[in-house]
Formats: structure tokens, C-alpha cells, sequence
């Protein structure tokens, strides 16, 4: 018997059938047919049905995460007149805000930054790359007690799907452990490519059917597969076997549907679009995540790029920053255009920032005390500077911005209480976020 593939997201054991249903229906119906998202679609089994409140500013969010740690004197918060050991080896452009600066190689953002908010006071204390990754995540610092889900699967988890198509996707894949659904379980998870859209001839994986499985063959395994639910169900009288069922008619639900085929078709964009992203990874992912919350994805997850710079910080800006920048200015101004960017909150983040001198090997260290972070659309105030870091770069000046303020602004922008207790294992009720605050100052 060929086995199907079950990626990481399908669940552990407690959320797998049992075993006599199991291998009946992997053996005479799953099996051949090579299907594998089925407990992708476990989505609102624990969630309350209250939908997406109506004052909501956001209805999605593309999160795009800088790995690595990016450095804000490189980027977002050029120190024009710090000695050279802390200004660094690149100058800076002016952007649309008066008396605003940006890296000289970020000049096509630049000339939107009149439609977006940089944050430059962000700060947590984690130097550590996981644990830093672990706070950006998720809006809580690392626990030895309990797993905390990401920002995408409590979304998942708070508003569920739509248009038959996942609440929480990760492009290309799932980036780390912090990305997923914590003490959620396995049922909020994200749903991941498979492949990188930047590649040629890119396919989602487990959106196409098996090789020969023809539309008439998987018509009539579903139909077969119905047959052995009602059999099993009558016979086991189990409500969560009669959800199991439900589950698996929206996976097949979504492979036979159009429209959600068509979300992830990012070929059938015009050729001239695909240049103004950037034919490359940066370009590409943030293209696809735009097509994805157009069709009602409703978190959207993408990494690029590698940020850890200890080591020639001129060449490596060089080599990656130019891409975002094209790629991420593209996107500000594809979602004004589709009169989507009120509707999208974009957020930029990265684990933390780097340090204020330039090292001996022409790098910067890992610095978590103050760092950039750029956020746009859904509700966000427009051409709007918060915070400030010192003149050296080495403490936040003004306003300093907490990871758990952040979380709380994000989901209160999606209509989500970031109060709210959720439980985690041992009934314990964990609240969504603690001891954070809505930054009413970030927000139009």
C-alpha cells in the first residue's frame, strides 16, 4: 500500500481517526487518491462562531519577516550623523516625509513612505535568533512551560476560513517552530506551498491531483468515500468522526474548486506586474501573498532573505535589500491600486536589530534593545515615523514599542480582543496577549 504524504500540519496522534476507520479508508479510498489536507480543515473546531466583528480595520494581513535580525541603520533608520564606527558604510535618500531618511538602497520605498508607518523604537530583550524569532511570532516572550501559537494561528483559530481557501498560509513553507499553532494543536496550522512561486513552472503542492486520478476517478471516490463515512459513523456514533467528515469535504472542496485553484495561480498575472515585483524570490512571494488575500486568505506568512550580518554588512545589503525593496514598494502600491491597502495590514518584522557599532569584521552583532519594524494599510496610520532611536542607535529615544503592544494592535485591527483566554492543555486559559496595549497613536 502506498501511504499518503502527511505533511507536519496534518496533526498528531490526538487528532488522527481511529485506527480500524484509519486504514479501511487510507487503504480502499485516501490512499490512491494521494490526498493529504484533510485536518488542514479542522479550523474552527475549537473556536467560537462568532466570525470577524464588523468594525474590524483589517481584514488580512501579509506578514513579511526579515530572518536573521535586519539592521536598522541599514534600512529604516539610517544614523546620518554618527561617527562613521556607528553610521555604517551606506548613505541614505530622502523619502516623501520631511527630515525622513532611508537607506540609499531602499529609494523606490522611499517614495511611498508618504502611504506607510516605520516604527524605529521596537524593542524586547532576546539576542538569541530563536527566541527572538519566538517573539515576533507569536507577541510572547519564549516559555519552558507551554507552546504559544503564532500570530497566523490565532487568527486561523479566531476567524476561520473563507472562499474555501485556508485562514493562515506560509510561502514558500512553514519558516520555523514559532510559526506554528502552539498549544492550538495542529488543527490551526498553516498551510504551506511546497514550492517557492519564484521557481519556474511553481505548483502548489497537494492543489493537483495524483497522477491518474482524472476529475471522473476522484468524483467517484468521493462519492465512495461518503459511503464509508455514513457506514463508520452509524456503526461508531462519534460527533468527532462527523466532524472528521466535514473536515475532509473541505479538502476536497477546495482541490475541485476554481476559485481556489485560481488563488495560488500566480502565472496568470500579467508579465509587466511580475517585473514591477521583481522576478525573484522577494518579488514573487509578495506577489503571490497579494493574490492570496485578494481571493480571503486571511493571514498570510513569507520570509526572504537572510538578515544575520556579522560579517561585510556593504556587500550583503547589497545583494538582498534592492530586491525587497522593488518587491515591497510593488506591493504597497499594487494593494493602493486595488484599493486593498485600508483592508491589508502589511507589517515588515525581524527578530531583533543589530548592534550599534560596526564589529571588526565589517558586520553588526546582535542587538534586541532597539530596532525597525514598517507597517502599512489596515487602519495604520500613513506617512507617520513612531518612535525614535538615540543618535548612536543604542536605545529607543521615544516611544518604545514592546513586542506584546504590537500583538495587541495587530489583532485589535482584525477585530480580535487580544484579551480573550484561550485554553491551553490542562484547561489553563492563556490569554491570546498579556499584558499588552493597543498603540492608538499607530493608528489612522
Amino acid at each position: 500500500m502506498n501511504k499518503p504524504f502527511v505533511p507536519s500540519w496534518c496533526g498528531s496522534a490526538d487528532h488522527r481517526w481511529r485506527p480500524n476507520r484509519r486504514d479501511f479508508l487510507f487503504t480502499g479510498v485516501i490512499g490512491t487518491l494521494g490526498l493529504t489536507m484533510g485536518n488542514l480543515f479542522k479550523l474552527q473546531a475549537a473556536a467560537a462562531a462568532s466570525g470577524q466583528p464588523a468594525k474590524a480595520a483589517a481584514q488580512s494581513v501579509i506578514q513579511i519577516y526579515l530572518p536573521g535580525g535586519m539592521a536598522a541603520q541599514e534600512t529604516f533608520d539610517p544614523k546620518l550623523l554618527a561617527p562613521i564606527e556607528f553610521r555604517g558604510p551606506l548613505s541614505s535618500v530622502k523619502t516623501k516625509l520631511t527630515g525622513v531618511q532611508f537607506s540609499e538602497l531602499m529609494t523606490r520605498t522611499a517614495k511611498l513612505a508618504d502611504k506607510i508607518t516605520v516604527v524605529r523604537s521596537m524593542t524586547h530583550g532576546e539576542a538569541d535568533h530563536d527566541r527572538g524569532t519566538h517573539n515576533m511570532f507569536t507577541g510572547y516572550r519564549p516559555s519552558p512551560a507551554i507552546q504559544y501559537p503564532s500570530f497566523g494561528s490565532i487568527v486561523s483559530h479566531e476567524l476561520g476560513s473563507k472562499n474555501e481557501l485556508p485562514p493562515y498560509v506560509c510561502i514558500p513553507n512553514q519558516p520555523n517552530n514559532f510559526a506554528g499553532t502552539g498549544y492550538l494543536g495542529s488543527a490551526f496550522g498553516p498551510f504551506s506551498l511546497g514550492n517557492d512561486p519564484a521557481t519556474s513552472g511553481f505548483k502548489v503542492r497537494d492543489l493537483t491531483l495524483p497522477a491518474g486520478v482524472d476529475e471522473k476517478r476522484f468524483a467517484t471516490r468521493r462519492e465512495m468515500r461518503a459511503a464509508v463515512d455514513a457506514h463508520f459513523s452509524a456503526i461508531e456514533k462519534s460527533d468527532a468522526l462527523d466532524g472528521m467528515d466535514s473536515f475532509y469535504q473541505r479538502a476536497y472542496s477546495m482541490i475541485s474548486s476554481d476559485k481556489a485553484r485560481a488563488a495560488f495561480a500566480i502565472q496568470d498575472e500579467p508579465e509587466k506586474l511580475r517585473e514591477d515585483y521583481g522576478q525573484n524570490q522577494a518579488g514573487q512571494r509578495m506577489l503571490l501573498a497579494r493574490r492570496l488575500v485578494e481571493a480571503g486568505v486571511r493571514f498570510v506568512s513569507l520570509t526572504y532573505g537572510g538578515w544575520d550580518h556579522h560579517d561585510n554588512i556593504r556587500t550583503a545589503m547589497n545583494s538582498q535589500l534592492p530586491k525587497f525593496d522593488q518587491a515591497f514598494a510593488a506591493l504597497i502600491r499594487d494593494l493602493d491600486q486595488r484599493g486593498m491597502l485600508d483592508s491589508t495590514l502589511v507589517m515588515v518584522t525581524t527578530e531583533f536589530g543589530r548592534t550599534p557599532k560596526i564589529n571588526a569584521t565589517a558586520g553588526r552583532d546582535h542587538y534586541p534593545k532597539v530596532f525597525s519594524i514598517a507597517l502599512a494599510g489596515g487602519g495604520i496610520k500613513k506617512g507617520y515615523v513612531h518612535g525614535a532611536s538615540d543618535p548612536t542607535g543604542s536605545e529607543p529615544e521615544s516611544d518604545p514599542l514592546r513586542v506584546e503592544d504590537l500583538a495587541a494592535t495587530v489583532y485589535y485591527q482584525l477585530g480580535i480582543q487580544h484579551e480573550k483566554p484561550l485554553m491551553a492543555p490542562g484547561n489553563r486559559p492563556v490569554l491570546i496577549v498579556k499584558d499588552g496595549e493597543v498603540q492608538k497613536g499607530l493608528l489612522a
